[in-house]
């Protein structure tokens, strides 16, 4: 069982070790733990408190907390989108919390609240001629992503934000090409 105590503590965890603060409003910091909490217990993982979650995999990894997103609205607005997460700065009541826009793309957020349909079997054999796996569940095409700075390697839709191993950005992964012809 998922305690409130538990998603503090692997909050807090996380928050320290990038060198973050968990936002300094009690009551607040009290909302988003709960709603961390409340997702993990419906969905088997822990999505983002402020995002509507899908309830499936495939759809929410980017915004399972801490999300994709985290690491560049902290550098840029000084707190995550939800705000669980600030930069000493706005802890400290030096920086003014301001509202962060949303950097999810539309067509996840649409895929979230179920309007997206599932892939075609046009895109399917697209897909596979390419060397792209889709996922039968979801539709979503999955890729071979790597980090060119670590080799830090992930197979999903998008490469991360961010890497979370050597942090280097988006920019420094690669995909790597799935051949469909492996024996010649």
């Amino acid at each position: 069982m998922i305690t409130l105590e538990m998603v503090r503590q692997r909050a807090e965890s996380d928050a320290k070790t990038y060198g973050y603060h968990l936002n300094p409003d009690p009551s607040f910091l009290q909302d988003l733990l709960e709603g961390l909490k409340l997702n993990e217990e419906r969905y088997g993982y822990p999505s983002c408190p402020c995002r509507l979650a899908s309830g499936k995999f495939e759809f929410d990894r980017d915004v399972i907390c801490p999300c994709d997103y985290r690491d560049p609205d902290v550098a840029e607005f000084g707190a995550c989108y939800c705000a669980l997460y600030v930069r000493k700065d706005v802890y400290e009541g030096k920086t003014p919390l301001l509202p962060v826009p949303e950097r999810r793309p539309l067509e996840k957020q649409i895929r979230a609240h179920g309007i997206a349909a599932e892939a075609s079997a046009e895109r399917l054999s697209e897909a596979v001629a390419v060397g792209v796996a889709v996922s039968k569940e979801t539709g979503i095409k999955l890729k071979l992503w790597y980090c060119k700075q670590c080799g830090y390697v992930v197979f999903r839709e998008d490469p991360p934000y961010i890497c979370p191993i050597c942090k280097a950005k988006r920019e420094m992964f690669a995909e790597i090409k799935i051949s469909t012809d492996v024996f010649g």
